[in-house]
Protein backbone atom coordinates (compact mmCIF):
# COMPACT_ATOMS: atom_id res chain seq x y z
CA UNK A 1 0.00 0.00 0.00
CA UNK A 2 0.83 3.74 -0.87
CA UNK A 3 1.03 5.68 2.40
CA UNK A 4 2.52 8.99 0.66
CA UNK A 5 1.41 11.91 2.67
CA UNK A 6 0.48 13.54 -0.78
CA UNK A 7 -2.30 11.04 -1.07
CA UNK A 8 -1.29 10.36 -4.51
CA UNK A 9 -1.56 6.38 -3.74
CA UNK A 10 -4.26 4.25 -1.84
CA UNK A 11 -3.88 4.87 2.58
CA UNK A 12 -4.72 2.59 4.61
CA UNK A 13 -6.11 2.80 8.47
CA UNK A 14 -6.59 0.47 10.60
CA UNK A 15 -7.39 -0.72 14.31
CA UNK A 16 -8.80 -3.65 16.41
CA UNK A 17 -9.28 -5.33 19.45
CA UNK A 18 -8.96 -8.41 21.31
CA UNK A 19 -10.40 -8.89 25.41
CA UNK A 20 -9.44 -12.44 26.64
CA UNK A 21 -11.67 -12.27 29.61
CA UNK A 22 -12.70 -14.09 32.59
CA UNK A 23 -16.26 -12.55 33.17
CA UNK A 24 -17.52 -12.84 36.63
CA UNK A 25 -21.10 -11.86 37.09
CA UNK A 26 -23.08 -11.19 40.84
CA UNK A 27 -26.22 -12.18 42.03
CA UNK A 28 -28.67 -14.67 41.38
CA UNK A 29 -28.62 -14.35 37.68
CA UNK A 30 -24.96 -13.83 37.66
CA UNK A 31 -22.57 -17.11 36.78
CA UNK A 32 -18.92 -17.10 35.43
CA UNK A 33 -18.12 -17.62 31.74
CA UNK A 34 -14.73 -17.38 29.44
CA UNK A 35 -14.93 -15.26 26.49
CA UNK A 36 -12.81 -13.30 23.93
CA UNK A 37 -14.73 -10.22 22.99
CA UNK A 38 -12.83 -9.01 19.57
CA UNK A 39 -13.33 -6.75 16.56
CA UNK A 40 -10.88 -5.45 13.68
CA UNK A 41 -11.03 -2.29 11.06
CA UNK A 42 -10.11 -1.00 8.03
CA UNK A 43 -10.41 1.67 5.96
CA UNK A 44 -8.70 2.56 2.70
CA UNK A 45 -8.69 5.96 0.71
CA UNK A 46 -8.06 7.33 -2.87
CA UNK A 47 -8.31 10.29 -4.62
CA UNK A 48 -10.40 10.52 -7.09
CA UNK A 49 -11.62 13.44 -9.15
CA UNK A 50 -12.21 16.25 -6.77
CA UNK A 51 -13.07 14.20 -4.35
CA UNK A 52 -12.41 10.93 -2.43
CA UNK A 53 -13.42 7.67 -2.04
CA UNK A 54 -13.48 5.78 0.80
CA UNK A 55 -14.12 2.39 1.52
CA UNK A 56 -14.84 0.73 4.94
CA UNK A 57 -14.72 -2.66 6.39
CA UNK A 58 -15.26 -3.82 10.26
CA UNK A 59 -15.59 -8.11 11.19
CA UNK A 60 -15.85 -9.73 14.25
CA UNK A 61 -15.34 -13.14 15.40
CA UNK A 62 -17.40 -13.08 18.30
CA UNK A 63 -19.99 -15.64 16.99
CA UNK A 64 -17.49 -18.34 17.83
CA UNK A 65 -15.06 -16.80 20.56
CA UNK A 66 -18.23 -14.84 22.55
CA UNK A 67 -20.94 -17.86 21.17
CA UNK A 68 -23.99 -17.39 19.47
CA UNK A 69 -25.42 -16.15 22.90
CA UNK A 70 -23.21 -13.63 24.15
CA UNK A 71 -21.80 -12.94 27.23
CA UNK A 72 -23.14 -12.59 30.81
CA UNK A 73 -23.51 -8.97 31.67
CA UNK A 74 -26.61 -8.78 34.61
CA UNK A 75 -29.11 -6.29 33.58
CA UNK A 76 -28.53 -6.30 30.03
CA UNK A 77 -31.51 -7.46 27.40
CA UNK A 78 -31.87 -6.66 23.85
CA UNK A 79 -31.81 -8.62 20.17
CA UNK A 80 -32.49 -12.31 20.44
CA UNK A 81 -30.87 -16.25 20.51
CA UNK A 82 -32.58 -19.40 19.66
CA UNK A 83 -35.98 -17.32 18.93
CA UNK A 84 -35.90 -16.21 22.59
CA UNK A 85 -35.11 -12.86 23.87
CA UNK A 86 -31.62 -12.43 25.50
CA UNK A 87 -31.68 -11.67 29.19
CA UNK A 88 -28.86 -10.60 31.53
CA UNK A 89 -26.77 -11.22 28.27
CA UNK A 90 -24.61 -9.10 26.10
CA UNK A 91 -25.25 -10.28 22.44
CA UNK A 92 -22.23 -10.78 20.06
CA UNK A 93 -21.17 -8.86 16.60
CA UNK A 94 -22.08 -10.46 13.61
CA UNK A 95 -19.36 -11.81 11.75
CA UNK A 96 -19.33 -8.57 9.48
CA UNK A 97 -19.91 -5.71 11.24
CA UNK A 98 -19.40 -2.65 8.55
CA UNK A 99 -19.55 -3.26 4.99
CA UNK A 100 -19.29 0.52 2.95
CA UNK A 101 -17.66 2.93 0.98
CA UNK A 102 -18.01 6.85 1.22
CA UNK A 103 -17.61 9.06 -1.46
CA UNK A 104 -15.95 12.90 -0.23
CA UNK A 105 -16.32 16.12 -2.32
CA UNK A 106 -16.27 19.74 -1.82
CA UNK A 107 -19.36 21.85 -2.64
CA UNK A 108 -17.71 25.35 -2.19
CA UNK A 109 -14.31 26.46 -0.75
CA UNK A 110 -15.40 25.96 3.06
CA UNK A 111 -18.25 23.27 2.85
CA UNK A 112 -17.46 19.45 1.81
CA UNK A 113 -20.37 16.67 0.99
CA UNK A 114 -20.47 12.68 1.63
CA UNK A 115 -22.64 10.36 0.17
CA UNK A 116 -22.06 6.84 2.19
CA UNK A 117 -23.67 3.65 2.41
CA UNK A 118 -23.78 -0.16 2.31
CA UNK A 119 -24.93 -3.33 2.89
CA UNK A 120 -23.74 -3.19 6.33
CA UNK A 121 -23.42 0.75 8.24
CA UNK A 122 -23.88 2.83 11.00
CA UNK A 123 -26.65 5.59 10.14
CA UNK A 124 -26.50 9.17 11.40
CA UNK A 125 -27.71 8.54 15.07
CA UNK A 126 -26.25 8.44 18.28
CA UNK A 127 -22.63 9.32 19.45
CA UNK A 128 -19.73 7.42 18.48
CA UNK A 129 -19.94 4.06 19.05
CA UNK A 130 -18.14 2.54 22.54
CA UNK A 131 -15.94 0.29 20.60
CA UNK A 132 -14.33 3.74 19.07
CA UNK A 133 -14.61 6.22 22.06
CA UNK A 134 -11.36 7.22 23.31
CA UNK A 135 -13.31 7.18 26.84
CA UNK A 136 -14.20 3.68 26.79
CA UNK A 137 -10.74 2.00 24.82
CA UNK A 138 -10.04 -0.04 27.51
CA UNK A 139 -13.46 -0.99 28.73
CA UNK A 140 -13.53 -4.45 27.72
CA UNK A 141 -17.70 -5.12 27.79
CA UNK A 142 -20.52 -3.14 26.22
CA UNK A 143 -22.16 -0.53 28.35
CA UNK A 144 -25.73 -1.22 29.85
CA UNK A 145 -27.15 1.78 27.93
CA UNK A 146 -26.17 -0.03 24.55
CA UNK A 147 -29.41 -0.19 23.44
CA UNK A 148 -30.11 3.06 23.52
CA UNK A 149 -26.92 4.56 22.54
CA UNK A 150 -24.95 2.93 20.07
CA UNK A 151 -27.43 -0.52 18.73
CA UNK A 152 -27.25 1.14 15.20
CA UNK A 153 -24.17 0.90 14.75
CA UNK A 154 -24.38 -2.03 12.42
CA UNK A 155 -27.32 -1.89 10.53
CA UNK A 156 -28.47 -4.13 7.37
CA UNK A 157 -28.78 -1.73 5.09
CA UNK A 158 -27.69 2.22 5.59
CA UNK A 159 -27.45 5.29 3.26
CA UNK A 160 -26.28 8.86 4.87
CA UNK A 161 -25.57 12.41 3.01
CA UNK A 162 -23.38 14.65 5.09
CA UNK A 163 -22.30 18.68 5.21
CA UNK A 164 -19.22 20.07 6.97
CA UNK A 165 -18.46 23.63 6.71
CA UNK A 166 -15.88 24.64 9.67
CA UNK A 167 -16.67 23.30 12.86
CA UNK A 168 -20.59 21.88 11.60
CA UNK A 169 -21.28 18.52 10.12
CA UNK A 170 -24.84 17.99 9.54
CA UNK A 171 -26.12 14.08 8.26
CA UNK A 172 -29.24 11.90 7.95
CA UNK A 173 -29.81 8.76 7.21
CA UNK A 174 -32.16 6.38 5.49
CA UNK A 175 -31.59 2.77 7.22
CA UNK A 176 -33.27 -0.77 7.89
CA UNK A 177 -33.89 -0.37 11.72
CA UNK A 178 -34.27 -3.93 12.40
CA UNK A 179 -31.59 -5.45 14.72
CA UNK A 180 -29.75 -8.03 13.25
CA UNK A 181 -31.05 -11.82 13.43
CA UNK A 182 -29.23 -14.76 15.81
CA UNK A 183 -27.09 -15.91 12.45
CA UNK A 184 -24.15 -14.02 13.50
CA UNK A 185 -21.98 -15.77 10.35
CA UNK A 186 -24.06 -14.37 7.40
CA UNK A 187 -22.82 -11.77 5.84
CA UNK A 188 -26.22 -9.72 5.92
CA UNK A 189 -29.75 -9.48 6.55
CA UNK A 190 -31.86 -8.25 4.41
CA UNK A 191 -34.44 -4.91 4.85
CA UNK A 192 -36.27 -2.47 3.67
CA UNK A 193 -34.39 1.08 4.12
CA UNK A 194 -37.84 2.25 6.01
CA UNK A 195 -36.35 4.06 9.17
CA UNK A 196 -34.89 7.58 9.28
CA UNK A 197 -32.52 9.87 11.17
CA UNK A 198 -30.50 13.12 11.62
CA UNK A 199 -27.61 14.21 13.34
CA UNK A 200 -25.71 17.39 13.73
CA UNK A 201 -21.82 17.08 15.29
CA UNK A 202 -20.37 20.40 16.91
CA UNK A 203 -16.55 20.31 16.82
CA UNK A 204 -15.69 23.89 18.98
CA UNK A 205 -12.13 23.03 19.51
CA UNK A 206 -9.71 19.87 18.96
CA UNK A 207 -10.55 18.97 22.42
CA UNK A 208 -14.46 18.89 22.64
CA UNK A 209 -17.00 17.26 20.37
CA UNK A 210 -20.86 17.20 20.95
CA UNK A 211 -23.66 16.23 19.05
CA UNK A 212 -27.78 15.93 18.72
CA UNK A 213 -29.47 13.53 16.61
CA UNK A 214 -32.84 11.72 16.52
CA UNK A 215 -34.64 8.97 14.64
CA UNK A 216 -37.35 6.55 14.29
CA UNK A 217 -36.57 2.93 13.82
CA UNK A 218 -39.18 0.60 12.33
CA UNK A 219 -39.36 -2.68 14.32
CA UNK A 220 -36.48 -2.79 15.83
CA UNK A 221 -37.00 -5.40 18.00
CA UNK A 222 -38.15 -9.05 16.37
CA UNK A 223 -40.05 -9.91 19.53
CA UNK A 224 -41.49 -6.44 20.71
CA UNK A 225 -43.25 -5.61 17.19
CA UNK A 226 -43.52 -1.51 17.29
CA UNK A 227 -41.72 1.58 16.25
CA UNK A 228 -38.97 3.63 18.68
CA UNK A 229 -38.34 7.01 18.06
CA UNK A 230 -34.71 7.65 19.55
CA UNK A 231 -33.28 11.05 20.51
CA UNK A 232 -29.89 11.36 22.43
CA UNK A 233 -27.13 14.22 23.10
CA UNK A 234 -23.87 14.06 23.87
CA UNK A 235 -21.04 15.75 24.71
CA UNK A 236 -16.99 14.51 24.53
CA UNK A 237 -13.73 16.30 26.03
CA UNK A 238 -10.40 14.61 24.54
CA UNK A 239 -6.71 15.77 25.51
CA UNK A 240 -3.40 14.00 25.08
CA UNK A 241 -0.69 14.67 27.51
CA UNK A 242 3.12 13.69 27.13
CA UNK A 243 2.49 10.15 28.85
CA UNK A 244 -0.72 9.19 27.49
CA UNK A 245 -4.44 11.08 27.35
CA UNK A 246 -7.31 11.92 29.23
CA UNK A 247 -10.49 10.99 27.69
CA UNK A 248 -14.28 11.52 29.11
CA UNK A 249 -17.95 11.12 27.54
CA UNK A 250 -21.18 12.10 28.74
CA UNK A 251 -24.93 10.67 27.26
CA UNK A 252 -28.34 10.86 27.78
CA UNK A 253 -30.92 9.51 25.37
CA UNK A 254 -34.44 7.92 25.25
CA UNK A 255 -36.10 5.67 23.88
CA UNK A 256 -40.19 6.43 23.22
CA UNK A 257 -42.50 3.16 21.77
CA UNK A 258 -46.53 3.48 21.23
CA UNK A 259 -47.16 2.93 25.16
CA UNK A 260 -43.95 3.83 27.12
CA UNK A 261 -40.27 5.46 26.86
CA UNK A 262 -37.13 4.73 28.68
CA UNK A 263 -34.29 6.74 29.49
CA UNK A 264 -30.05 6.11 29.96
CA UNK A 265 -27.51 8.44 31.23
CA UNK A 266 -24.06 7.93 31.43
CA UNK A 267 -20.15 9.19 32.07
CA UNK A 268 -17.35 7.45 31.26
CA UNK A 269 -13.69 8.33 31.35
CA UNK A 270 -9.78 6.87 30.29
CA UNK A 271 -7.01 8.17 31.65
CA UNK A 272 -3.70 6.70 30.30
CA UNK A 273 -0.53 7.54 31.27
CA UNK A 274 2.58 5.19 30.17
CA UNK A 275 1.88 1.91 30.22
CA UNK A 276 -1.05 2.19 32.66
CA UNK A 277 -4.55 3.56 32.20
CA UNK A 278 -7.72 3.85 34.40
CA UNK A 279 -11.34 3.94 33.30
CA UNK A 280 -14.53 4.14 34.88
CA UNK A 281 -18.23 4.20 33.65
CA UNK A 282 -21.17 5.24 35.68
CA UNK A 283 -24.64 4.93 34.13
CA UNK A 284 -28.11 4.76 34.94
CA UNK A 285 -30.79 2.50 32.56
CA UNK A 286 -34.71 2.36 33.02
CA UNK A 287 -34.80 -1.72 32.20
CA UNK A 288 -38.34 -3.74 31.28
CA UNK A 289 -38.59 -5.07 34.74
CA UNK A 290 -40.81 -7.23 32.94
CA UNK A 291 -38.74 -9.14 30.61
CA UNK A 292 -35.59 -9.01 33.44
CA UNK A 293 -37.83 -11.07 35.64
CA UNK A 294 -39.86 -13.43 33.66
CA UNK A 295 -36.81 -13.86 30.36
CA UNK A 296 -40.12 -13.16 28.02
CA UNK A 297 -41.60 -9.47 25.90
CA UNK A 298 -45.25 -9.08 27.33
CA UNK A 299 -47.91 -10.17 25.91
CA UNK A 300 -51.30 -7.50 25.50
CA UNK A 301 -52.12 -3.96 25.50
CA UNK A 302 -50.61 -1.52 27.87
CA UNK A 303 -46.84 -0.32 28.61
CA UNK A 304 -43.85 -2.20 29.51
CA UNK A 305 -42.48 -1.69 33.39
CA UNK A 306 -39.68 0.10 33.60
CA UNK A 307 -37.22 0.60 36.27
CA UNK A 308 -33.57 2.46 37.13
CA UNK A 309 -30.55 0.26 37.41
CA UNK A 310 -27.44 1.95 38.28
CA UNK A 311 -24.04 0.70 37.82
CA UNK A 312 -20.46 2.08 38.07
CA UNK A 313 -17.44 0.12 37.21
CA UNK A 314 -13.63 0.66 37.55
CA UNK A 315 -10.99 -0.40 36.03
CA UNK A 316 -6.96 -0.67 35.39
CA UNK A 317 -4.91 -2.27 32.36
CA UNK A 318 -1.34 -2.57 32.31
CA UNK A 319 0.79 -3.21 29.05
CA UNK A 320 3.80 -5.93 29.73
CA UNK A 321 4.46 -6.06 26.63
CA UNK A 322 4.74 -4.27 22.82
CA UNK A 323 5.82 -7.10 20.23
CA UNK A 324 6.27 -5.40 17.23
CA UNK A 325 4.40 -2.33 17.88
CA UNK A 326 1.43 -4.03 19.00
CA UNK A 327 -0.14 -3.76 22.59
CA UNK A 328 -0.18 -6.39 25.17
CA UNK A 329 -2.24 -5.84 28.64
CA UNK A 330 -3.55 -7.28 31.49
CA UNK A 331 -6.37 -5.76 33.67
CA UNK A 332 -9.41 -5.83 35.98
CA UNK A 333 -12.69 -4.02 36.52
CA UNK A 334 -15.36 -4.49 39.21
CA UNK A 335 -18.64 -3.17 38.78
CA UNK A 336 -21.38 -2.29 41.57
CA UNK A 337 -25.16 -2.00 41.08
CA UNK A 338 -27.83 -0.18 42.31
CA UNK A 339 -31.12 -2.41 42.52
CA UNK A 340 -34.50 -1.12 42.33
CA UNK A 341 -36.89 -3.38 44.82
CA UNK A 342 -38.76 -4.73 41.76
CA UNK A 343 -35.77 -6.58 40.96
CA UNK A 344 -34.20 -7.66 44.38
CA UNK A 345 -35.67 -10.81 44.33
CA UNK A 346 -34.30 -11.86 40.90
CA UNK A 347 -30.64 -10.76 40.86
CA UNK A 348 -30.40 -9.54 44.45
CA UNK A 349 -30.09 -6.42 46.72
CA UNK A 350 -25.97 -5.31 46.55
CA UNK A 351 -24.82 -7.39 43.32
CA UNK A 352 -21.06 -7.21 41.88
CA UNK A 353 -19.27 -8.15 39.17
CA UNK A 354 -15.60 -8.33 37.79
CA UNK A 355 -13.56 -8.92 35.40
CA UNK A 356 -9.95 -10.10 34.32
CA UNK A 357 -8.62 -10.32 31.02
CA UNK A 358 -5.99 -10.12 28.85
CA UNK A 359 -6.18 -7.08 26.13
CA UNK A 360 -4.47 -7.63 22.47
CA UNK A 361 -4.24 -4.10 20.41
CA UNK A 362 -2.51 -4.58 16.92
CA UNK A 363 -0.07 -2.32 16.35
CA UNK A 364 -1.15 1.55 15.40
CA UNK A 365 -1.65 2.20 11.91
CA UNK A 366 0.24 5.37 10.09
CA UNK A 367 -2.62 7.02 10.27
CA UNK A 368 -2.85 6.82 14.17
CA UNK A 369 -6.36 4.87 15.84
CA UNK A 370 -9.08 4.71 14.74
CA UNK A 371 -10.86 6.66 17.57
CA UNK A 372 -13.75 8.85 16.85
CA UNK A 373 -14.70 6.95 13.51
CA UNK A 374 -17.77 7.25 12.20
CA UNK A 375 -19.05 5.81 8.65
CA UNK A 376 -18.78 9.60 7.57
CA UNK A 377 -16.11 11.40 8.75
CA UNK A 378 -12.97 10.62 11.20
CA UNK A 379 -12.62 13.38 14.06
CA UNK A 380 -9.83 15.31 14.06
CA UNK A 381 -7.36 14.97 16.91
CA UNK A 382 -3.98 15.55 18.06
CA UNK A 383 -3.99 11.93 19.48
CA UNK A 384 -1.49 9.80 20.46
CA UNK A 385 -1.06 5.88 19.41
CA UNK A 386 0.69 3.50 21.80
CA UNK A 387 1.02 6.52 24.04
CA UNK A 388 3.79 7.75 21.70
CA UNK A 389 3.52 11.20 19.98
CA UNK A 390 2.61 11.47 16.59
CA UNK A 391 4.20 13.97 14.16
CA UNK A 392 1.13 15.98 12.14
CA UNK A 393 1.40 15.34 8.47
CA UNK A 394 -0.57 16.43 5.33
CA UNK A 395 -4.06 15.41 5.68
CA UNK A 396 -4.88 12.22 4.25
CA UNK A 397 -7.88 11.72 1.55
CA UNK A 398 -10.49 10.67 2.66
CA UNK A 399 -10.54 11.88 6.28
CA UNK A 400 -12.71 15.18 5.44
CA UNK A 401 -9.79 17.11 5.99
CA UNK A 402 -8.67 15.86 9.19
CA UNK A 403 -5.53 15.86 10.43
CA UNK A 404 -3.03 12.15 9.73
CA UNK A 405 -0.31 11.21 12.25
CA UNK A 406 3.23 9.48 11.78
CA UNK A 407 5.65 8.26 14.56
Amino acid sequence: MTMSPSGDGWQLMYDGLLSVMLNRQGGPRGGTDFKAPNWWMGMLTHRLGHGTLTFTGMASLEPATVGKCGYREIFQAGETCNGQPLVDRQHPHDLTMQLAGAWHVPVTKHARLTIAGGPVGEPALGPVAFMHRPSAAENPVAPLSHHTFDSTHIAMGVITAAVDRGPVIVEASLFNGREPDDNRWNLLDRGPLDSWSARVWIRPSSNWLLQVSSGVLKDPEALEPGNVRRTTTSVEWFRERDDGFTAVTAAYGRNDKAHDSSNAFFVEATRRFGANAIYTRFETVQVETNLLVFDRVPAGPGGIAVAFVVAWTLGDVRDFWKPAGAQVGVGADVTAYGVPEVLQATHGSHPFSLHLFLRVRPPASMMGRMWDMTMTHLVERHQMADGMPMMQEAAPAGTNGHATYMK
